[in-house]
């Protein structure tokens, strides 16, 4: 989780900035709302877009060589050098929660307020894994969120490998009293991270002690991945972690062999009520439009074993750096443009589902939600979910930032916090 290249933060905001330039009262074209002055052809639409050009440059000209050159990564580096990670539940997180609140009001932005929400409160306690045969070997795990701990004296079991749900179902009369250890090959982020998010009610369908699951990722240096899991209410909870790829692959192999695995677990999670928190809210009100919403976003708060700069302060500090650059500029959206700073993200989008359902009821007026938490690298372009009319639309948006080789624009767009939004029918 280290915060990538100045340079690929800075082209990163205009990603984000490109969609506020059609809301500038300068340029008070036609509006986009589906009501009598929705425009009657794509191509006054395109005229419209195309008139932005003079402030697509103002924007680019300010992030890359004015004032707010690195701005965005400097307000990172200080902001989790200070804070630190900040799980959910946590003091971190509520520190890191008044420290934006503050900042945020010094930068001049309006509206910045607080939302309260009820969010997990999950903490890892200390946690080991040996291996007792066919050799000692200390097991390198990580604690899932949410995970039961182990009795206080641990759990010592042979262990059994699967690199699959469908194996693990057929072998289950094997499994029953064992850790269940998955080697399952990574293919995708999302699609692999199943074995994260069910491998521990998956083991306990069939009577396992525990589970194991090699990180989810592409490689790995004897590091374990964390993350969130879920249990079921009427599946037996038994602890889980990550491990390894290379001490999964080690298992695996050990185990094709018809060596004997016996592992030591100890595992000291705990499980508080759950703790009062805050999204954190700040605005550019729209001049004509006020009533209209488009929201930018990423989540403060962050798993507990690294600083959460990538995941996911760079996608929260882009955010505020549009709303940022648009005040600097002294430009003033048509449309209300929303900065959210979700909490409990990591959690399963608790904080961002309870604003979902507070704000749902004026639905109508988001006229897109965005959310930016896959990493601050260099930009390509924008995932999008839309229908056919709007992809076109933002196809044009896009054109604008050919001077930095920003265009695309791919199907989907993914992010836990929004998803709420899209479902119901919000571009995202």
């Amino acid at each position: 989780q280290a915060i990538c290249g100045k340079e690929k933060g800075e082209k990163m905001k205009y990603v984000f900035l490109i969609f506020f330039i059609n809301l500038l009262p300068q340029y008070d074209g036609k509006s986009l709302r589906r009501d009598d002055s929705y425009p009657k052809t794509f191509e006054d639409i395109k005229t419209e877009i195309a008139g932005y050009t003079d402030v697509t440059k103002a924007i680019i000209d300010l992030a890359v060589h004015g004032k707010a050159q690195n701005r965005s990564y400097e307000r990172l580096a200080v902001f989790a050098d200070t804070i630190g990670p900040r799980l959910s539940g946590s003091k971190n997180l509520d520190a890191a929660i008044k420290y934006m609140f503050s900042a945020l009001q010094e930068d001049g932005l309006e509206n910045v307020h607080l939302e309260p929400v009820k969010i997990p409160h999950w903490e890892r306690g200390e946690e080991f894994a040996m291996m007792l045969e066919p050799r000692n070997h200390s097991i390198a795990i990580l604690g899932l969120g949410s995970s039961v701990p182990t009795p206080p004296e641990g759990i010592t079991a042979e262990v059994i490998v699967v690199a699959s749900f469908d194996e693990l179902h057929k072998r289950a009369q094997e499994a029953k009293g064992k850790i269940v250890v998955y080697n399952e090959p990574f293919i995708s982020y999302s699609e692999t991270v199943r074995y994260r998010s069910q491998g521990a009610v998956e083991a306990a369908k069939v009577g396992a002690v525990a589970s194991l699951i090699r990180s989810i990722a592409s490689f790995s240096i004897h590091s374990p991945h964390t993350g969130w899991q879920s249990y079921h209410p009427d599946v037996p909870r038994i602890p889980t972690a990550c491990i390894s790829v290379e001490d999964a692959e080690m298992m695996s192999r050990m185990s094709l062999r018809g060596t004997k695995i016996v592992v030591h677990l100890k595992m000291g999670a705990k499980t508080y009520p759950d703790s009062p928190s805050f999204n954190t809210v700040a605005e550019i009100v729209g001049s004509k439009y006020p009533e209209q919403i488009v929201l930018v976003s990423g989540h403060l708060d962050s798993w507990d074993v690294g600083q959460g700069a990538m995941d996911d302060g760079g996608g929260a500090f882009i955010s505020w750096e549009a709303l940022s650059l648009i005040k600097d500029l002294g430009l003033r959206p048509k449309r209300t443009l929303r900065l959210v700073l979700w909490t409990a993200e990591e959690q399963g989008g608790i904080g961002a589902e309870q604003y979902y359902q507070l704000h749902k009821e004026n639905i109508s007026n988001f006229d897109i939600v965005m959310e930016s938490d896959e990493g601050t690298f260099k930009p390509s372009g924008l995932g999008f979910t839309g229908n056919a009319q709007a992809r076109d639309i933002v196809k044009e948006i896009m054109a604008l930032l050919q001077p930095i080789n920003v265009t695309d624009v791919y199907d989907n767009a993914d992010g836990t916090d929004i998803d709420y939004w899209m479902r119901d029918g919000v571009p995202g």
